[in-house]
């Protein structure tokens, strides 16, 4: 087995996730993030929504890498079994759900900001290593670059676009509904007055 593969690979995701919690923490970055989103399930849903579509970029390089022999990257091989990344990614939304289960990082009161945004980040990480896979779940066999490998890339847009919407679009939404029921409100005593004035 080429531990040194699935190291690289645990090094790199280990190294994103810690800069995104160090610009998150520790940062002008970070505050802002605060400030602009104030409330935890939307601060959440950005942060899962970053690290997503960055590990799913990450992963998508490094299997270019592979695919083209660039070193010092190759598949993880153990016993003459490639083990396809969407297992670690499986491995990991099942620790972050234990992790959510035992509200650890859920935003409750006796949960902790920083410990929310590391489930966040994982969540977001184990997401996109398992989606970038949906082909191979679904046809049971590898077809990541055959025309059938397209319903991952299908899989990581809708996904990700709901992580984006839940985290980014929340507010949008919400002033979109309220300046429709002001306008409808306006609007309705406004036209009780005209059908007075027709009659």
């Amino acid at each position: 087995m080429h531990w040194n593969d699935a190291g690289i690979l645990s090094l790199i995701l280990l190294a994103m996730i810690s800069l995104l919690l160090l610009l998150l923490y520790r940062t002008r970055l970070g505050s802002l993030l605060h400030e602009h989103i104030a409330d935890r399930p939307r601060r959440r849903l950005f942060l899962a929504s970053v690290s997503f579509f960055l590990t799913f970029a990450i992963v998508r390089g490094l299997v270019f890498a592979i695919q083209h022999q660039i070193p010092p990257f190759h598949y993880i091989i153990t016993g003459g079994r490639h083990i396809h990344h969407l297992v670690p990614g499986i491995l990991i939304l099942l620790a972050v759900g234990f992790g959510w289960l035992c509200e650890v990082g859920t935003g409750s009161d006796s949960s902790s900001l920083f410990a929310s945004g590391l489930m966040s980040l994982l969540y977001g990480v184990g997401s996109a290593l398992t989606l970038d896979e949906f082909a191979l779940w679904l046809n049971l066999k590898d077809v990541y670059f055959m025309r059938e490998g397209r319903s991952s890339i299908d899989a990581v847009v809708l996904f990700g676009s709901l992580l984006a919407i839940g985290g980014w679009g929340a507010p949008l939404f919400a002033a979109l509904a309220k300046r429709m029921t002001k306008q409808n409100c306006s609007s309705q005593p406004g036209d009780a007055e005209e059908q007075v004035k027709r009659r």
